[in-house]
């Protein structure tokens, strides 16, 4: 079976600067991976070259079983989801909630075709599933920005993705929300039928027990990567953040504090 993404010895350079160095990552269908990292480590370039954005100054890249250069990135994005920070600043405030989740059937942003009855009923059912289908009728700025992260995860789910990527989903949120949102994202993880994901973050409480899996990103290198229990512990992050730090696990999730 093909991984959902094969990266080989990839590298990527901007103006002789090293961005990314000789990334070695696969990821496999059965899997939920955990990307953590500092700001700066190089997720976001990360997550652009596996949409295909930007192009490996060296190296190989797969995803979905396609690699790049012998294959349609275009096409190929369409069988991926990618919610980040930067869809929410490019939505009409008046757009309405159901519109907003049906145009990533299309990939738009903001709802130029004409959809069917069927795309509605679709998106109010993926709605249901984040536990946001009560926003149905209202416009994005009437919603807060835990109620707009969940319609952008809905978004991404629209087109039925192999893979979705959720890049720090939880920026801005207070500390409800954000568990709301997390509730959200272990809810879908669950389901026999989701899609693969990749979770981006920064918090290491984050890491939901349906991550499997983490990959541990510093300074443009991969730190660490392997199954989220071996990866998360207090000897090797504190290697990774230069700090003393303590990892406790409570309820499955990992929770870190920085040791006198």
């Amino acid at each position: 079976m093909e991984p959902i993404i094969n990266l080989q010895n990839v590298t990527w350079k901007r103006q002789n600067q090293t961005i990314l160095s000789n990334i070695n990552w696969k990821v496999s269908k059965s899997e939920h991976w955990a990307v953590l990292g500092l700001n700066g480590s190089g997720k976001t370039t990360l997550l652009n070259m596996i949409n295909g954005y930007i192009w490996p100054t060296k190296g190989q890249i797969g995803v979905l079983g396609k690699i790049f250069g012998k294959t349609d990135i275009r096409e190929l994005r369409k069988s991926i989801g990618w919610v980040s920070s930067s869809l929410q600043e490019r939505i009409k405030g008046t757009e309405y909630a159901e519109n907003i989740v049906v145009s990533g059937k299309y990939a738009s942003i903001g709802l130029y075709e004409n959809p069917t009855e069927e795309d509605f009923q679709k998106a109010v059912k993926i709605m249901e599933g984040l536990g946001c289908s009560q926003l149905a009728g209202r416009t994005y700025q009437t919603c807060s920005h835990g109620e707009r992260q969940k319609l952008l995860i809905a978004r991404g789910l629209m087109g039925t993705p192999q893979l979705l990527i959720l890049d720090e989903p939880t920026n801005g949120l207070d500390f409800i929300s954000r568990e709301e949102l997390m509730a959200a994202v272990n809810k879908l993880a669950a389901d026999d039928n989701a899609p693969t994901i990749i979770f981006v973050t920064h918090h290491i409480e984050e890491i939901l027990p349906v991550f499997t899996h983490t990959l541990l990103l510093h300074q443009g290198e991969v730190f660490d990567q392997g199954e989220s229990k071996d990866v998360l512990t207090s000897e090797r992050l504190t290697h990774f953040f230069d700090k003393p730090v303590q990892v406790e696990w409570r309820r499955e999730r990992p929770w870190m504090t920085i040791r006198e």
